[in-house]
C-alpha cells in the first residue's frame, strides 16, 4: 500500500483565506454604514476641489487606483505615499487630504498628525475603530475590524467600498460596482498558474487599472519573496521592456475604458518578445493570441476592481504556494509597520 504525503496549508495562507471568504459582505456593509461620513467627506472635496489621497503600501495602491475615478468627476486628484509626502510635502492649503490606513497605526500616521498643523479638511478611511487614526481625524470605518493576516487583501476591497461611498456622496452611480460584490465572479486561475510556473520575476501593469496592478504586485512579493514589482502601461513602454523574455512573468489589467487599445497593444507586446503573459480582462474585446486570458463581464471603474481582485488574490495565493513553503509568514517584516 502506497501511502501519499498532504501538504499541510500554511497557517498564513490559512489566514489569508479567512479574509478573503469575508471580503465581499465586509465590503457591502462599509458601504452601508458610513453613508453619513462620506457625505461629510464628499463635501469637502467638492468644496475645496483637490483631493490628496495618502497611504503606505496596499493603502497607498488603493489611492492609486481610484485617483483616476475622482479625477473623472472634475477632482484634481494625486495619490503620494504617506512617506513621501512627509519628506518631500505639497501645500495643503485648500486641499482635502484622505488617508487610508488599515491598521491606523502605522508609524508615517503617527508622525503625519504630530508634524501637521492644517487638518480642518483631513479625513481617514481604516479598518480599525479604536486606532489612533479613527482616535484622531473624523473616520470611515471598514466593517469587521482589523485585517489579521499579512498580505493586504479584504482590506483593499473593504477601502474600494468606502470610497465608493464617497464617489456615491459626489454622484458616481455605485450599481454596477455593488452588483460585482453582491454577485462575484470567479475564475480558473490554473492555466494562468501554470505560466508562471518557471519565471523568476514578475511585472504588472495597467493603464487606468493600473492601482490594482500595483497592489497585485505588493501582494505577490510579500507572499512568493520573490520580485514582483509594477510599472503604469506607459512607463513599461519606454525602456524596462529590454528585461521581457521567457523568465519573466508580465500579468496585465484591462478594462472596458478608454485605455483598452493601449493595453492590447503592450499584451501583443509582450506576447511577441517571449514572456508570459497573464490577461485580466474586463474589456469585452477579443481574446490577445498567446496570452492567458482571464475574462469578466465588461466593466470600469470600481466595477472592474471588485470583479477582478478576488481572482487575482487567488492566483497571488497559489504562486507563492507553489514557490514557498511558509508562504504568509513575513520574514523582515510585520503586518503593521511601526517603524521608519
Amino acid at each position: 500500500m502506497t501511502m501519499t504525503a498532504q501538504k499541510t496549508r500554511p497557517a498564513g495562507l490559512v489566514a489569508i483565506d479567512r479574509e478573503m471568504a469575508r471580503q465581499h459582505a465586509d465590503a457591502l456593509a462599509s458601504f452601508r454604514q458610513n453613508t453619513d461620513m462620506a457625505a461629510k467627506a464628499a463635501a469637502s472635496i467638492r468644496e475645496t476641489g483637490r483631493l490628496l489621497l495618502l497611504g503606505m503600501g496596499g493603502s497607498h495602491a488603493v489611492g492609486r487606483a481610484v485617483e483616476p475615478l475622482y479625477r473623472s468627476l472634475g477632482i484634481d486628484a494625486l495619490a503620494m505615499p504617506l512617506s513621501e509626502q512627509l519628506g518631500q510635502p505639497l501645500p495643503l492649503v485648500d486641499r482635502t487630504v484622505l488617508i487610508t490606513s488599515q491598521s491606523g497605526e502605522s508609524a508615517e500616521v503617527v508622525r503625519w498628525f504630530a508634524e501637521t498643523d492644517e487638518a480642518d479638511d483631513t479625513f481617514g478611511l481604516t479598518l480599525e475603530g479604536g486606532s489612533f487614526l479613527a482616535r484622531t481625524a473624523p473616520c470611515l470605518i471598514g466593517a469587521g475590524g482589523t485585517e489579521l493576516a499579512f498580505a493586504a487583501t479584504r482590506s483593499l476591497t473593504v477601502s474600494f467600498a468606502l470610497h465608493l461611498a464617497i464617489l456615491a456622496a459626489l454622484g458616481e452611480d455605485p450599481g454596477p460596482a455593488l452588483a460585482v460584490l453582491d454577485a462575484a465572479e470567479t475564475g480558473d486561475i490554473s492555466e494562468a498558474l501554470a505560466a508562471l510556473e518557471k519565471v523568476t520575476a514578475i511585472v504588472t501593469s495597467g493603464r487606468r487599472l493600473q492601482g490594482v496592478a500595483e497592489a497585485l504586485a505588493l501582494g505577490l512579493t510579500e507572499l512568493s519573496r520573490l520580485p514582483c514589482f509594477s510599472l503604469e502601461g506607459g512607463q513599461l513602454r519606454h525602456g524596462p521592456m529590454e528585461m521581457l523574455g521567457p523568465s519573466i512573468g508580465v500579468i496585465l489589467f484591462r478594462g472596458n475604458d478608454h485605455t483598452t487599445d493601449l493595453v492590447t497593444a503592450m499584451a501583443v507586446s509582450v506576447v511577441q518578445a517571449g514572456a508570459s503573459l497573464i490577461l485580466f480582462d474586463a474589456s469585452g474585446q477579443a481574446p490577445v493570441a498567446g496570452a492567458v486570458t482571464l475574462s469578466f463581464k465588461p466593466a470600469s471603474g470600481l466595477a472592474a476592481v471588485f470583479a477582478m481582485l478576488p481572482v487575482a488574490q487567488s492566483l497571488m495565493v497559489a504562486f507563492a504556494e507553489s514557490r514557498v513553503d511558509n508562504a504568509g509568514t513575513p520574514v523582515h517584516s510585520t503586518k503593521i509597520t511601526r517603524s521608519e
